[in-house]
């Protein structure tokens, strides 16, 4: 009785512990039923039906369906009986839906279509909202692999600055409904934002802005920078051409003149935008400008990239941040070193002392 006693104290102490429990839970595998029935049949042999019910946590309505249940028909998966909610499907209607929708026959069709072609072909009559709860209940998958032309896992890669840039323009709308169209400029070594401009009007003037900032800051070598744009009216006009034709920059259109996007500028726009300026109230062309202006100094000063193991735009532009990489790797080192001497040297009131051990 002691063995017996500590058990039943262990089961209860973990299913405790566990959170389980049948209130509110549905249990459709009827050989669970089954189980719980028999065993209860055998304990009331020493216990009230009422105790019993109240250690399962399992309402006396809910046992006595059960009861009547397993007298009359044995539905496993079934919340009710079919008898107390004839509308519901039946099982060869939700079998003919899950078949239609994980058909390959009907993938090129929608789900809501999908149902009302079933009530034109004579397989079922159930509404479109009834379907998508079916889909999700029972996580059926629609037959839709779809096939993607194989993608360049890695995009362009120089190897030193000034050698390629990005330049693109996006548009910021303001909380009165007018627009700011932001250009900018970013090197593809070093990922440095070399020039930016915020302006209230779309003109193409703005472009050539932007490349001849860049261009008066660049550092001088033999091979003029490569400009790399997408076919926008903004990159190819009259006025960028006229600057191209002078031959202080090459331009070369993404995926024209060249099989890669322009999805670095792409990549920094979306962070400037949902890591910053969608945080504040954009309320004018002004505070636009302020907001970038900050964001492009952190992200040329401050931010450290992940690709350049630790150095920011601005160190590895200029090449001052060689030494970084190779100090982080200790400074970890020493904090893992740190960590673990810590760790080990941790102790309590109950732990024994260093004295008492020796």
């Amino acid at each position: 009785m002691r063995k017996l006693t500590a058990l039943l104290r262990l089961a209860l102490t973990l299913l405790h512990t566990s959170g389980f429990h049948l209130t509110g839970a549905r249990l459709p595998d009827g050989r669970d039923k089954r189980r719980i029935l028999r065993a209860v049949d055998r304990a009331r042999e020493y216990l009230p039906l009422r105790t019993l019910l109240r250690v399962m946590r399992v309402s006396p309505s809910r046992f006595h369906a059960w009861c009547r249940r397993q007298r009359a028909c044995v539905l496993d998966d079934q919340s009710s009986c079919p008898r107390t909610s004839p509308s519901r499907l039946t099982r060869s209607e939700v079998r003919a839906i899950q078949d239609m929708v994980t058909s390959p026959e009907y993938r090129h069709i929608p789900t809501g279509t999908l149902a009302v072609l079933a009530q034109r072909l004579g397989k079922v009559w159930a509404s479109p909202s009834t379907w998508y709860h079916l889909v999700r209940q029972n996580g059926w998958r629609r037959p839709r692999l779809r096939g993607h032309p194989a993608k360049p896992q890695v995009g362009l890669r120089t190897t030193r600055a000034d050698e390629m840039w990005h330049i693109d323009m996006t548009v910021i709308r303001l909380l009165d409904g007018t627009r700011a169209y932001l250009h900018a400029v970013i090197d593809n070594f070093s990922r440095r934002i070399l020039a930016w401009r915020v302006a209230e009007t779309f003109a193409p003037v703005n472009s050539v802005v932007v490349l001849v900032d860049a261009s008066r800051g660049a550092t001088p070598s033999e091979t003029t920078p490569v400009v790399l744009a997408d076919a926008g009216v903004e990159n190819v006009n009259a006025q960028v051409d006229d600057l191209i034709t002078t031959g202080v920059l090459r331009r070369v259109l993404a995926f024209t003149e060249l099989k890669f996007s322009n999805s670095m500028i792409e990549a920094w726009w979306r962070s400037l935008k949902h890591q910053w300026l969608f945080l504040h109230s954009l309320d004018s062309v002004t505070t636009v400008r302020r907001l970038v202006a900050f964001y492009v100094d952190q992200h040329n000063r401050v931010l450290p990239h992940s690709a350049f193991h630790g150095q920011t735009p601005d160190e590895m532009y200029f090449g001052t941040g060689a030494a970084v990489p190779a100090d982080l790797r200790s400074r970890a080192a020493a904090a893992r070193r740190t960590r673990g001497d810590a760790n080990r040297s941790a102790s309590c009131e109950i732990c024994p002392s260093a004295d008492a051990a020796a």
